[in-house]
Formats: C-alpha cells, sequence, structure tokens
C-alpha cells in the first residue's frame, strides 16, 4: 500500500485548468503572437533563424514552446514590476527549465521514488524467501509503483497530453493497486473463487477508469476524487488492521506510522505557493517526502511476509504431529 496515499494525490496531483491568470493576460497573449511572427515558421514548430541546442531539439522544445517559455518570464517581471502576484500560466506555476525539464525538482524527486522502489525490492528479495506467502504479490506492487514513477519523471519533464494521461493514470494504477493489496492481505486465506472474483474486479475497474480518461477531455475532478476515496478507505483499512493486531504483531506499528506521515505529507499537495528559486515548490517537496516513506512500508511488508511464513511453517508442523 506504500504509494496508496503517495499516489492517492500523485493522481489528485493537482486540478489542471486550461487557462490562468499570466496566460490569459494580453500583455503575455502579444508576447508570444510577437514572438511567433518574428521567429517561427507557419506551422510553429520550427524557428525561422535559429539553431536550437540539441537537448531542447531531443525534449521537442518546438519554436512556439520558446516563445511561450520566454514571454512566460517577461510577464512574470511585469506582473512583479506592478507588485502584483506571481501568475500562473496553463494552470501551472512559472519554473526554471533545466537542460529543458520543465519541472526539473519534481522529475528528479520522481527518479528518487523509483530508485528506493528499486532497492527496496532488491532488499525485500534478499530477506524473503521465495515461497513466503504474498511474496509474488508485494512483487507486483513494486512493478506498478515502478511504472508510476516512471511516468512521473517524463510527465515532469515534459508535459505533453499523452504524457499527462500516462501519469495520472499511472497514479490510480498504484492507488487501486494499493487497495487490492490491501484487501488480499486481509482476505488471503480465502476461497480461490472470492481471490480471482477481487482480482477480476480490479482489474476491469482500472481498464474502464484508464478507457473513460482517454476519452473526449481529460475529467480531473472525477480523477481526482476517485483518487481520494480508493486512497482513504485503504489508509484507513490498513490503520485499522495495524491497530487491531498491534500486541500480536509488533511490527505492523511500521505501516500505522506509514500511514499517518504519509496523511502528514499529503498536506503539501494543499499549499499551493510560487516555487522557491523558481525550481522547489510544495508538490516536489511532497515527491520528496515520500521517498523515505517507501523504506517504511516495505520494511513492513518483509517484517510481515516472514511473520505469515512463520505460522504456515508452525501449521505444517502441527500436521506432521
Amino acid at each position: 500500500m506504500n504509494l496508496l496515499i503517495v499516489v492517492t494525490i500523485s493522481t489528485l496531483f493537482v486540478h489542471k485548468s486550461e487557462c490562468s491568470l499570466g496566460d490569459h493576460s494580453p500583455y503575455y497573449q502579444r508576447c508570444v503572437e510577437k514572438c511567433g511572427l518574428v521567429n517561427c515558421t507557419d506551422d510553429g514548430l520550427h524557428f525561422t533563424d535559429y539553431a536550437q541546442p540539441f537537448y531542447l531539439e531531443l525534449l521537442q522544445w518546438s519554436c512556439e514552446d520558446e516563445c511561450r517559455y520566454e514571454c512566460m518570464w517577461k510577464t512574470v517581471d511585469a506582473f512583479h514590476d506592478r507588485k502584483w502576484r506571481t501568475p500562473q500560466f496553463y494552470g501551472k506555476w512559472p519554473f526554471v527549465r533545466f537542460f529543458g525539464i520543465q519541472e526539473p525538482a519534481s522529475a528528479f524527486f520522481s527518479v528518487l521514488n523509483f530508485y528506493a522502489h528499486s532497492a527496496m525490492i532488491t532488499k525485500f528479495r534478499r530477506e524473503v524467501p521465495s515461497d513466503s506467502p504474498l511474496y509474488w504479490l508485494w512483487h507486483s506492487y513494486c512493478i506498478v509503483s515502478l511504472n508510476a514513477w516512471l511516468w512521473s519523471t517524463i510527465f515532469h519533464t515534459r508535459d505533453f497530453p499523452i504524457t499527462e494521461l500516462m501519469d495520472y493514470a499511472c497514479g490510480f494504477s498504484v492507488v487501486l493497486m494499493s487497495c487490492y493489496c490491501m484487501i488480499m492481505r486481509l482476505f488471503r486465506n480465502g476461497p480461490n473463487f472470492l481471490l480471482v472474483s477481487i482480482t477480476t474486479f480490479f482489474v476491469a475497474f482500472l481498464a474502464n477508469h484508464v478507457a473513460y480518461l482517454s476519452m473526449g477531455g481529460f475529467d480531473y475532478g472525477y480523477n481526482m476524487m476517485l483518487n481520494i476515496y480508493i486512497g482513504t478507505f485503504t489508509a484507513i483499512c490498513w490503520f485499522g488492521w495495524s491497530t487491531y493486531n498491534r500486541v500480536r504483531q509488533p511490527y505492523v506499528k511500521k505501516c500505522a506510522i506509514f500511514v499517518v506521515l504519509a496523511g502528514l505529507v499529503m498536506l503539501l499537495e494543499i499549499i499551493d505557493t510560487p516555487p522557491i528559486l523558481w525550481t522547489f515548490d510544495c508538490h516536489s517537496l511532497w515527491h520528496l517526502s515520500t521517498a523515505p516513506l517507501i523504506c517504511i512500508f516495505y520494511s513492513f511488508l518483509i517484517d510481515d511476509c516472514k511473520y505469515l511464513r512463520k505460522l504456515e511453517q508452525q501449521r505444517e508442523d502441527k500436521k506432521l504431529k
């Protein structure tokens, strides 16, 4: 359930608007129009007399994109000269790009989360025997999480409609996977028919949601609320289960700590202020804060799998007697 809350907002992400104060201002619009007429070809993709650095060309910064970027900063300066607040552009704060990366801090911290999952699943494999209960379930969870953080990195590197869709869809897949893993942990001894039915339901639900997001306009509100409901439900169940088993299984306190800390750092997503040094906004700091939590959750998974394996061995020993 690690990225449970971790991505309850990674898909809660941010309700992105079509236009904001900055890009809606006449100053910005005139600037972009003039820049395009002077520097760009008719299709807005290429420069008439300028050779882009290779990394900008590699990340598909078109002439029109360059005009928007340059005019964004001119508009910010114009707003500040008039003592006005920093405006947003297309639903985002202005960021200084780094080698063509639109949101360098969020992109880097997404890589950090990816690394945390990779490192912890390696530790998991080293300490947990492969015949332990739920061994492959948590591997599946890790794969889904790695995929989500990969697309988060790509999206924060370059924001295109397809990268946005994949970021939101994969973020939701982690929230749903977290809920699925929680249910499978609670009902792991249930009949096979029940477990197969639960699995089928979750797969169908994910496919339906992604198909819905892919059709027509992106429904940010629906996607956000669905993530909140599922993530909150999963967090409550994990916390309740941990509280109930805290005496018999002392290690479950790690799960409870994870849920509480994940909920606290999620408050960063509520704060909406201009980025520090035009690089570190609250969303990127949220990505930074989730990386250490991954270690706590995997530590719980390692202890839990060892506990379940010990229970199975005790049952087998009783049968032999």
